[in-house]
């Protein structure tokens, strides 16, 4: 299976904080998942910790390599720039992921969410979300108990495939 590829400050393991989330379903494909990750005015429907996202400078409706888009989520106002964004092909999996920042600062946050979302034999896609985090408020929420970043990459996940699979019935 393939991984996620990550920028020089953002490995795991040299962070702050890092979750990372995984699931494996039959009956959906790549094409399935991509349109609702791939434009995040989608993700409020499935998604209810994302809220106010608007891409700037007049992209979208689905993202783009440069793009740069605004979304809260946790509580953070988030500005973020894609970083990465290939649709599958080939066999090889699909890859969007973007850096974003909020406050400034002790309260400044720095992350690098990152999704894969890969065809696997048997009629079924692996969906793979992690995200890097650097500041303090990245180190409160690697102490929280139950992990909000785990359980929220969870529901995010958990409300991308219910969606996809709404769609394709």
């Amino acid at each position: 299976m393939y991984a996620i590829q990550w920028p020089k400050g953002f490995v795991p393991g040299f962070v702050d904080n890092f979750a990372s989330n995984e699931m494996i379903v039959t009956g959906l494909s790549v094409a399935d998942i991509w349109p609702l990750l791939s434009q995040p005015h989608e993700w409020p429907g499935y998604y209810d910790n994302a809220a106010d996202v608007r891409i700037h400078d007049g992209g979208g409706p689905e993202l783009q390599l440069g793009d740069s888009f605004h979304f809260k989520t946790f509580g953070f106002p988030v500005e973020c720039k894609v970083v990465e964004c290939v649709e599958a092909h080939q066999g090889e999996p699909a890859r969007i992921a973007w850096y974003g920042e909020s406050g400034e600062g002790d309260d400044r946050l720095e992350v690098h969410h990152a999704w894969l979302i890969e065809n696997l034999d048997a009629d079924r896609v692996r969906i793979l979300t992690q995200e890097t985090q650097n500041g303090n408020p990245a180190k409160e929420l690697a102490t929280s108990k139950p992990n909000e970043m785990i359980d929220g990459h969870q529901n995010w996940i958990n409300g991308l495939v219910a969606t996809a699979k709404s769609r394709k019935s």
